[in-house]
């Protein structure tokens, strides 16, 4: 197996070199104690529970993931939907909850719920099967989990195990969340308990309405075919709406508005519940403060924007003295507010909010949105906690904080604990060594100051011409140009195959502010284009090693759509393009993605049509090769299928590669994912050479 083979087979077997680095990180009251998950090593696909003593420095595992399943995982349809939701492909112990004082965990490991004393060590199974998203409450009596659409809370004393919701029809569920808010609004969950733990606010989902899509396994004909619930654009989202349960068998529905949306909800001591909710434009956002005796809503604070209100995670928050915390645009950025009074600067623009207790853990960025820093507030000031340049990812409190540090100088993080700011702890991370080192050159290039970076191939000689190769992303809510070596190991290994490789982040991309971000607005294919374009001319003027006249892209879900569009609209420009998962027809995808930048079918059939690939396939004069997914539910194969339709009924010849098995992430299997990108660039290869 030659070098580079290696390389491909480790980032496929390591999940992209991010197996044995540690997250899920939970720190006790006192701040002596850090929970967390890691698997034993970088090829370990099994995530154990561990905790680490922040005054010796001592790591103990806690819940041993292989001694509990020593076989498969037997997972129910809900958590496989809840994993691809958040492209979570390990195995183990994936997630877990704990009580108030960090005295009870409990998780669920192929579908049965168990709960782990912290303190004895012991672990008890409580469940035996089919169980989704288990949480104990913050007195550590009782655990709240769902099963069979069903909401059920079992007493950790006694054993009894008993509904809390449920209802007749398979269309009805309590207690999940529905496919928008995991796949779009960040939100994974579909119900939450009280503070004092004798309550729980439950979400009730109906997807009578929603389309039926299917999904069949050609490779296997006999198995069955998977039907989902998908709202595509311009048809009906699930009904969503909230009821309050008390462990005394009460229930109070709570007041239903005339949103679509529920965004998030956060439910502390510091205030009442409070929900963030959207209309179907997505021009407001407002949040609403619940009375649980009553179900009547109140409202606390709206957003509005003549596009749409960007969602910052996070957010709304109670601080424990009962000041409302959130981030709202102001002053060309997104900006941390705390009880209506502005926290963070314009010069920052902060990208989440963390936690929020007596004072607020949150990230940001500065003028440079290739780092993101973690920061707290700090009695109505600002401090940074993270010292180095690089992309750090925060957890914990404003107090006892757990920085992931992603740099260019090393490859995984290094994970520290810091007190008051001041590192107590470091948390061991055990990724394997990629072999390769990125070598990007960073640079701001274009009237607008794209931030781009261009990697050339080891041992490249200045002046030797080489092809050209696009690798973005491209799309909004997604970055590939930040600090960090993992994040350019494959981008450096196609540039070591012969390519000056290019990546650049365009309008749309975050971290520069909502004016940045708006851009984008009913112009997905042409702004983002036309930024790739600005930025490959703007390095050839400065690399002259960069041959113009050979040029591809390559790109997968966004991206993919970027490469598709790149030789369909700029034959001049590009001569190859591999499209991996592309959304090609716009009134396919989703409701809430797609109608934030475009509207609604209904409403703009031609803005629609500006955006779609199909009707530019009679244009094609470029090698296209499109790649996807059969079992994709996120990005259909649909997609794929009617470019290569419509290409086809004009005569351009093309190539498809269809993956049988695989869904919106990209191959997880060593051979597959290997030849994968074999293929894509002895293609690449040969189309410019031809």
């Amino acid at each position: 197996m030659t070098d580079e083979l290696s390389f491909l087979r480790k980032q496929a077997r390591t999940q992209r070199f991010t197996l044995g680095t540690p997250r899920e990180f939970r720190v006790s009251p006192d701040g002596r104690r850090l929970l967390f998950l890691r698997s034993e090593s970088g090829t370990d696909r099994r995530n154990s529970l561990w905790e680490l003593d922040l005054s010796s420095g001592a790591e103990t595992k806690i819940v041993d993931a292989a001694e509990l399943l020593p076989g498969e995982e037997n997972l129910p349809p809900e958590e496989k939907a809840l994993r691809e939701r958040n492209r979570q492909s390990a195995g183990g112990v994936v997630a877990y909850a704990t009580d108030a004082e960090l005295r009870i965990a409990v998780f669920s490991l192929s579908g049965k719920l168990y709960t782990v004393d912290l303190a004895t060590r012991q672990v008890r199974e409580l469940v035996e099967g089919a169980v989704v998203d288990p949480r104990v409450n913050a007195s550590g009596t009782h655990v709240a989990y769902v099963r069979d659409r069903r909401l059920r809370v079992i007493e950790l004393a006694t054993g009894a195990d008993h509904v809390v919701a449920e209802e007749d029809g398979e269309d009805i569920a309590w207690g999940l969340a529905e496919f928008i808010a995991a796949e779009e609004l960040g939100r994974a969950r579909g119900y939450w308990w009280s503070p004092d733990g004798r309550s729980l606010l439950v979400e009730r989902t109906d997807r009578a309405d929603v389309p039926r899509w299917n999904i069949a396994d050609p490779a296997n004909p006999a198995n069955a075919v998977n039907t989902v619930a998908y709202p595509a654009t311009g048809t009906a989202n699930v009904k969503v709406s909230l009821a309050f349960f008390g462990l005394d068998g009460a229930r109070v529905d709570v007041e239903r508005g005339d949103w679509e949306y529920l965004v998030a909800v956060h439910w502390s001591a510091g205030g009442p519940p409070v929900l963030a909710v959207q209309p179907r434009d997505q021009r407001s956002l407002e949040f609403l403060a619940v009375d649980p005796v009553t179900g009547g809503t109140r409202l606390l604070h709206a957003e509005t924007d003549p596009d749409w209100v960007e969602i910052v995670p996070g957010v709304p928050a109670w601080t424990t003295g009962g000041k409302l915390v959130h981030v709202s645009a102001a002053d060309g950025s997104y900006r941390l507010v705390v009880d209506g009074e502005p926290v963070t600067g314009p010069e920052l623009q902060v990208r989440s909010v963390l936690d929020v207790g007596d004072e607020v853990l949150f990230s940001a960025s500065a003028e440079d949105p290739t780092q993101i820093h973690v920061y707290r507030t700090e009695d109505g000031s600002v401090r940074r906690l993270s010292t180095s340049d690089g992309v750090h990812v925060g957890a914990g409190s404003a107090g006892v904080s757990v920085l992931s540090s992603w740099s260019l100088e090393h490859s995984g993080p290094e994970v520290s604990v810091l007190r008051d700011g001041v590192p107590v702890a470091k948390v061991a991370s055990h990724p394997v060594d990629p072999g390769i080192e990125p070598r990007p050159r960073w640079l701001t290039v274009g009237e607008r100051g794209l931030r781009a970076a261009l990697l050339f191939p080891a041992g490249h000689r200045e002046g030797d011409k080489l092809p050209v190769l696009l690798d973005p992303y491209g799309g909004p809510h997604a970055q590939r140009v930040l600090q960090s070596r993992n994040a350019f190991l494959t981008s450096q290994w196609l540039a070591d195959q012969g390519f000056a490789v290019l990546v650049t982040d365009g309008r749309g991309t975050p971290g520069r502010g909502p004016a940045w971000e708006k851009e984008i607005a009913g112009r997905l294919a042409e702004v983002t284009l036309a930024d790739q374009v600005e930025a490959l001319h703007a390095v050839a003027a400065e690399y002259p090693a960069l041959d113009l006249n050979r040029v591809a892209i390559r790109g997968w879900s966004y991206g993919g759509y970027l490469s598709a569009l790149a030789v369909l609209r700029r034959p001049d420009v590009f001569h190859a393009a591999v499209a991996g998962a592309p959304v090609t027809d716009w009134t396919l995808y989703d409701t809430h993605y797609t109608e934030r930048y475009l509207g609604t079918p209904q409403d703009d059939p031609e803005c629609y049509e500006r955006n779609s690939l199909l009707a530019a396939a009679p244009e094609l004069r470029r090698s296209l090769m499109i790649v996807h997914g059969l079992a994709d539910d996120n990005v259909f194969v649909a997609h794929a299928l009617r470019l290569s339709s419509a290409l086809l009924a004009a005569g351009r010849a093309h190539t498809f590669l269809p993956l049988a098995g695989a869904t919106h992430m990209t191959p997880q299997g060593e051979e597959v994912a290997e030849n994968l990108m074999r293929v894509q660039v002895e293609w690449i290869k040969k189309e410019l050479t031809s």
